[in-house]
């Protein structure tokens, strides 16, 4: 092998990891446009809005957004959502709601 070349089987190796992380990323990405359709539908708001809301629930419980995406389409099948989500989920809703009004 000259200088700098490789060995198949860790380039091999190397390739099928980084495959397995990329794989890992697109489902994560599809969770959470999935979530945000759920959110525009349970919360009445705009894409942007969900996304912020789902980002805010995240941060402020501590929680993977990957995690609490699939909570929430748990919650919108019917299913239960963790109670610190749900009442995070609640207040980032009135955040945005009050942060949308306008003066007359």
């Amino acid at each position: 092998m000259t200088a700098g070349a490789t060995d198949p089987a860790q380039e091999c190796e190397r390739l099928l990891v980084e495959n397995r992380q990329l794989k890992r990323a697109v489902d994560a990405h599809a969770l959470v446009d999935q979530a945000i359709g759920a959110v525009v539908v349970l919360g009445r708001i705009p894409p942007d809005e969900a996304w912020g809301v789902l980002r805010d629930v995240s941060q402020h419980t501590n929680t993977r957004l990957r995690v609490v995406a699939a909570h929430v389409l748990e919650f919108a099948q019917g299913g239960d959502l963790p109670q610190s989500e749900l009442d995070e989920f609640r207040r980032a809703l009135d955040r945005g709601r009050i942060g949308s009004r306008t003066d007359p």
